[in-house]
């Protein structure tokens, strides 16, 4: 039978022969002259030269081992090593934000109860321009007491006003001062000091607004300017706490406010 000449196997081993001769040399010039450079487990020639085959193969030594294989005649497996995944720096875990603090809320006080409430004119109470009650105004606050004697009081607040004539200094002591007899007074009739709140407010709340506007010159020889500003001159008093009612009488626990009482045949201030 007759072998086809394959052209193929005939580059292949030229390519081996030539690579191999290549390292012949290489190993040739590394070992010197002196010696026959050889292949581990290959057959050689005397110059060096790795045997091949018909086939073009290197011829193998029967002490060749899978540790003597060099290309071109064994290629020698390279394990592929993948590269490692990069490093991904993990992102900071993200802290939920606190539940807000819970607000407090705080409940208004209720509003005390009033037990009587009323505006006293100053004509009543004292003389022009003086703070000493008189006997007028110590039987109105004698009436008072006796309306609030079966009351549980809390508390008795007085305060003064006064009109506008004079001076702003002046009118605020006046007022403190005839707050203050209030309270003297109610304290001898038994109320308690510490439960009755004296304070002046001179000429600061006026109820007359511009009803005395344009009455002339401003002072106390102006009859017809002091008699328009009577109202603004008072004390005003409330009292606070609590009544127990009989069952069926018409007086309610917070009594309401009395009407001023009438003022003298001389204004006072």
């Amino acid at each position: 039978m007759t072998k086809r000449f394959n052209p193929t196997s005939r580059l292949s081993a030229v390519a081996i022969a030539a690579a191999l001769s290549a390292f012949a040399a290489t190993a040739s010039a590394q070992t010197g002259s002196g010696g026959t450079p050889g292949l581990p487990g290959y057959a050689t020639a005397s110059d060096g030269r790795v045997v091949l085959s018909g086939f073009g193969q290197c011829v193998r030594s029967g002490t060749w081992v899978p540790a003597n294989s060099v290309d071109p005649c064994d290629r020698i497996a390279v394990a592929s090593v993948p590269p490692p995944p990069p490093v991904v720096a993990a992102a900071p875990a993200v802290q939920p934000a606190p539940p807000p603090a819970p607000v407090a809320v705080v409940a208004p006080e209720p509003p005390r109860p009033v037990i009587q409430k009323l505006t006293l004119s100053t004509d009543v109470l004292f003389d022009f321009n003086k703070a000493e009650l008189k006997d007028s105004g110590k039987a109105r606050l004698d009436q008072l007491a006796a309306e609030i004697k079966d009351a549980d009081v809390d508390e008795i607040v007085a305060v003064g006003h006064a009109d506008r004539i004079a001076s702003e200094d002046y009118n605020q002591k006046l007022s403190e001062q005839r707050a203050q007899a209030v309270k003297d007074y109610l304290t001898q009739q038994g109320a308690k000091a510490k439960a009755i709140t004296a304070a002046g407010k001179g000429e600061s709340q006026p109820v007359t607004g511009d009803d005395c506007k344009k009455l002339g010159a401003e002072r106390a020889a102006n009859k017809k300017l002091v008699t328009c500003l009577q109202p603004d001159r008072r004390v005003e008093i409330e009292v606070l706490g609590s009544r127990q009612v009989a069952a069926g009488s018409p007086a309610a626990a917070g009594g309401g406010a009395s009407a001023p009482a009438s003022g003298g045949s001389s204004p006072s201030r």
